[in-house]
């Protein structure tokens, strides 16, 4: 009978005889149907053993794109692989993950993308369980400008070690210019991987659930000439916000409502040239940007991020400058004094102050990141406009410590783009941020200021479609008679009964200013009778005062019209948020 015990089993001589003695009083049938039985458990434990799991955290959508792309290498070469989303996975899922592959955003200050914040929290929690079962490896996203580069992602790696992880794989830390970055970690990740998982060669296709490469991308962007420029704002007013709009005429690019658009820009010949008269540096001179050759004047125009200041960049910088002065910022304990040193200045402004006698030209590019694209919130449906895509974009101007300073992309779409002349584009999708699948859903908007963009594509969206779903939009800016960006539409929309409320907060029409917030409050009733009704509550603008002060308003509002306490209200709203029925697009 020992020829039917599953074959490279070591038993000792105890067990063997209990398992003679059983097998020997058992049919020739139930003896088959056991070995098949612990056949299948040890195959399901092999498998089970053999998964790589891709998890990511997103905020605009960047780690769930480079996701999918390390799906599709997997797949490619074999592994078996799972893409999964931090707001919809639960730390006993995770603990039952053998191999682990996490691709993360930091967002603003050091914070976890919105979505994944829960998972952050638990994760970090006391409680989370121990992982020492699992392999990983971590790539984070991030953005040197900010004080905390990379933290969530740092963050998960040091904590997949202190549970007892092994790290397979060493974390990569990216800019926001992350192509060739992810392509080594990818890479070097998924080799390391296979070292210790056993690929299926009859495997190594793309998954059937991968999505289609997209056409259009950071290294492949489409060429679209700007067609129309149109300045909302009236005379007199205080702000400079353009309607742009973007032929699509033949280009194959594709969009959602509640995606973005990817612009890229080029610096000022004025700011260039200010740049190439402090260093005196000859314009024409060659220099090399990642195997690459440049003239130095090209570089600073198209390639080279001239404007932003970092910690880790004067760091790098005052390798070269050796200026005591900026070594006791950079080592200051308060670190409020070299983030006032940087807010408001640029690249001119240390090369004046810190002036370093050994830069070269090729150092100086050697010390600059590339010029990053800027996403904005595409303002238009391609269902009512399949050949264009349009764009809000407030312009940016200002003057600060003696100097005159603009923003990058807006001034570059406003000014130094002409009409009928191409730039770069690429759509970034935006899947925490779309219209409910049922059409008769209500829905709730709040946009102050270039806030309004998607919920103008939510609104031809929606006409589109033949929607039947309620629409509430609260918009805010400074003046009704210079500032209602889009008035005629919004106006035309209400008339004709697609725009069921609108709420209005002009703030300096009055001598006490008043917000969306307060728009808000004052209509608590209704709102929260909207919100037992199934609505979806949207918000879209400035994250670091309105976006706090709208949920803040919104937790108030449960809390007072439902009678609940404080905690109650917060877990209302939380569980709005796991069913995607509070969403926000802030930035």
């Amino acid at each position: 009978m020992s020829n039917n015990f599953p074959k490279n089993t070591p038993l000792s001589s105890s067990v063997s005889e209990k398992l003679a003695s059983l097998f020997s009083e058992m049919q020739a049938d139930e003896i088959n149907w056991l070995r098949e039985h612990l056949n299948a458990l040890a195959q399901k434990a092999a498998d089970k053993a053999s998964e790589l799991l891709i998890l990511y955290g997103t905020e605009s959508g960047n780690a769930e794109s480079l996701a999918e792309q390390t799906l599709e290498k997997a797949n490619k070469l074999g592994f078996k692989a799972k893409i999964s989303n931090m707001a919809e996975i639960s730390l006993a899922t995770l603990k039952k993950a053998d191999n682990l592959l996490v691709i993360v955003s930091t967002w603003g200050e050091g914070d976890p993308p919105e979505t994944a914040a829960d998972f952050y929290e638990a994760f970090m929690a006391d409680s989370a369980p121990k992982l020492d079962s699992i392999n990983y490896s971590v790539l984070a996203l991030g953005d040197t400008s900010y004080e905390h580069f990379c933290k969530i992602g740092k963050d998960f790696d040091a904590r997949l070690e202190s549970l007892g992880g092994n790290r397979l794989f060493e974390r990569k830390d990216c800019d926001v210019d992350f192509d060739d970055d992810f392509a080594e970690w990818s890479d070097g990740a998924l080799k390391a991987f296979s070292s210790v998982l056993t690929l299926d060669s009859n495997n190594s296709s793309v998954s059937k659930t991968t999505k289609t490469a997209v056409k259009y991308s950071r290294k492949n962007p489409c060429q679209s000439e700007l067609s129309e420029r149109i300045n909302l704002n009236g005379t007199g007013s205080a702000k400079e916000t353009m309607h742009l709009e973007f032929d699509l005429s033949g280009t194959g690019l594709t969009y959602e409502a509640g995606d973005s658009l990817a612009v890229q820009p080029k610096n000022s010949d004025e700011l260039v040239s200010t740049l190439l008269e402090t260093t005196q540096f000859d314009p024409s001179t060659s220099v090399s940007i990642k195997d690459e050759t440049y003239s130095l004047g090209e570089a600073l125009k198209s390639v080279l991020d001239i404007t932003t200041l970092s910690v880790p960049f004067l760091t790098r910088y005052n390798a070269i400058a050796n200026n005591q002065a900026l070594a006791g910022l950079l080592d200051d304990e308060d670190k409020s004094n070299i983030q006032n040193y940087i807010n408001g200045r640029d690249l001119i402004d240390v090369l004046i102050d810190y002036p370093a006698k050994e830069l070269t030209a090729q150092s100086l590019v050697d010390l600059l990141r590339k010029l990053p694209p800027r996403l904005y919130s595409i303002a238009s449906s391609q269902k009512a406009n399949p050949d264009s895509v349009h764009l809000t974009v407030a312009v940016v101007r200002y003057e600060t410590h003696g100097r005159e300073r603009e923003g990058v992309c807006s001034t570059f779409l406003a000014n130094r783009l002409d009409l009928d002349t191409t730039a770069d584009v690429f759509v970034t999708p935006n899947k925490n941020f779309k219209l409910p699948e049922n059409t008769d859903a209500p829905i709730i908007m709040v946009g102050p200021g270039t806030g309004i963009a998607p919920f103008r594509a939510f609104m031809q969206e929606r006409k589109a479609l033949g929607a039947k779903g309620k629409n509430w939009l609260f918009f805010g800016d400074q003046h009704f008679i210079t500032d209602f960006l889009y008035q005629a539409e919004w106006q035309a929309y209400q008339k004709e009964g697609l725009l069921n409320k609108i709420d209005l907060a002009f703030s300096r029409d009055q001598k006490e200013k008043v917000y969306v917030q307060d728009k808000m409050l004052a209509n608590a009733s209704e709102l929260y009778a909207w919100l037992e009704s199934g609505a979806y509550f949207y918000v879209c603008g400035d994250a670091s005062r309105m976006a706090h002060d709208v949920d803040k308003a919104l937790h108030q509002i449960v809390q007072e019209q439902a009678g609940l306490s404080e905690e109650a209200a917060a877990e209302y709203i939380k569980k709005m948020k796991s069913e995607k029925r509070y969403l926000r697009d802030v930035y």
